[in-house]
């Protein structure tokens, strides 16, 4: 039996950036070629994509993991690594992309639309990208970047034009299907409709489309029922149709209470899209006057309906009564609708750009240290990850980098001292104030860095100072 999914969790991971590489260029006769490590390759992305093929979710359910490829490594002779394949996810029209905290981040409507769910992470520079003036053959490269990685939340939300609502047995699916060539489960019990069914009309020169979902009853947004689990399906519908079952024996129940009491479950839901349902047209349908009793009392109650302003059209899905005046006046109350809306609905994504003033990093006081700092921000921790911290020279070119950007002069004015940590990303460092950037210029061995090693000597000697303390020595006997 097939199965409609249409809220899923999914797993998606871009692929990493492939490494650079540091080579130099070696031919006989030319023993100083010069660099010539090429660049690794990009990361594949994983997209979404549209498809008018799929309908449901139900691949994800069973496969909710999905990782792009990874880069290739780059190689000597100025030699680029391949970049990873991308991953293309097909997903059905009206899919919502959402994070698991609800935050939406597209609303895909449109066959053929593309969203990046991760981004690929790039590749790292090769030695021959890094050459500059100040250095001329640099003894590193840098390492690629991981592939974003996150949970996302799919949620299906039919792209159709007329929303059926009602009690169970009310007579929606019997609508759906005498009106398309959708064929949902009819049964005289209640509760047979458990998915939503989508048919297509055609009324005169005119298409839409309707949806039906499961029937609501009171206390549905407690809970109760299946129908508020599915009312997403109807946030784009341009018009709402209520389908009274004016033929009901079960006491307490009248097609104006019937109304009421699913107007109210429709005001207790928000659509996660914006907007609101109260704000969208009513029609209300009174079913099964095919029995007596039944079209007695859709007479009785018809001007009361007339009286808020809303449309009422008798019907028959049994015998087909009234059902071409519905359909007319439908396509009339959709036509409006589309015409009134300002702009067209479509793809949306959500766009968070910079602020103006956004420096590009923010260092905070470490919360468990009192003399430590902690440096946030894209780009310093994007150098973090591309360093490779067994080489001097690249910890060196790391160093020039973040004083460019104006971390240490902001640590210094916070008043942080030679020696106290400072941790970006998942690393933590002893801070020492550098010299300004380009010192890297001082011919040095490939892969060394004259500050680390001037670091590294005064430490060693401060170490040795600290031993002799210890030992009662005082600091004459040390110069001596």
């Amino acid at each position: 039996m097939s199965r409609f999914v249409d809220r899923v969790v999914i797993h998606v991971a871009a692929g990493d950036g492939g490494n650079g590489v540091a080579s130099v260029h070696r031919e006989k006769f030319k023993p100083l070629g010069g660099p010539d490590g090429g660049n690794g390759g990009n990361g594949g992305d994983v997209i979404l994509v549209v498809d008018p093929g799929v309908h449901t979710l139900l691949d994800f359910h069973f496969r909710p993991n999905a990782t792009g490829g990874n880069g290739k490594q780059g190689a000597g002779a100025n030699r680029d690594g391949a970049n990873g394949a991308p991953l293309e996810l097909k997903v059905p029209d009206g899919t919502v992309v959402m994070t698991e905290s609800g935050e939406v981040l597209a609303d895909l409507v449109g066959v053929g639309t593309r969203f990046v769910a991760a981004a690929g992470g790039r590749g790292g520079l090769g030695n021959a990208a890094l050459a500059s003036r100040a250095r001329r053959a640099p003894g590193f490269a840098l390492l690629g970047e991981p592939g974003e990685r996150l949970d996302l939340v799919l949620e299906l939300r039919s792209v159709a034009d007329v929303g059926l609502v009602g009690f169970p047995s009310a007579g929606k699916s019997s609508l759906i299907a005498v009106l398309s060539a959708a064929r949902p489960k009819i049964a005289d019990y209640p509760f047979t409709t458990l998915v939503p069914n989508l048919g297509v009309i055609t009324s005169g020169d005119h298409v839409f489309t309707m949806a039906d979902v499961p029937g609501l009853i009171p206390g549905a947004s407690e809970g109760k029922g299946l129908g508020l689990d599915f009312l997403r399906h109807i946030e784009r519908c341009a018009v709402l149709v209520h389908v009274v079952d004016c033929a009901t024996y079960e006491p307490g129940r009248d097609p104006m209470s019937d109304v009421d009491a699913l107007e109210d479950e429709l005001a207790r839901y928000t659509p996660a899209l914006g907007g609101d349902l109260a704000e969208r047209p009513r029609v209300v349908v009174l079913n099964k006057i095919d029995i007596p009793d039944a079209r007695d009392l859709a007479e009785i109650v018809k001007p009361d309906f007339e009286a808020r302003g809303w449309p009422v059209f008798e019907i028959s899905t049994a015998t087909r009564e009234g059902l071409r005046e519905l359909t007319f006046a439908l396509a009339e109350v959709v036509e409006q609708y589309r015409a009134s809306q300002p702009v067209v609905e479509s793809t949306r994504v959500i766009l968070r750009p910079t602020a103006v003033d956004d420096k590009g990093f923010d260092i905070i006081h470490d919360p468990e240290d009192e003399t430590g700092f902690i440096v946030t921000g894209e780009r310093p921790l994007r150098w973090v990850r591309q360093t490779n911290f067994d080489n001097d020279e690249a910890v060196g070119y790391l160093a020039d980098r973040l004083n460019r950007l104006g971390v240490e002069d902001k640590l210094a004015s916070m008043g942080a001292q030679p020696g106290c940590p400072v941790t970006i990303g998942d690393w933590t460092f002893s801070w020492e104030p550098s010299t300004p950037a380009g010192i890297a210029a001082v011919m040095t061995g490939r892969g060394t860095d004259i500050r680390l090693e001037q670091t590294e000597r005064v430490g060693a000697a401060e170490r040795k100072l600290a031993r002799k303390l210890r030992r009662g020595q005082s600091i004459e006997d040390e110069d001596e």
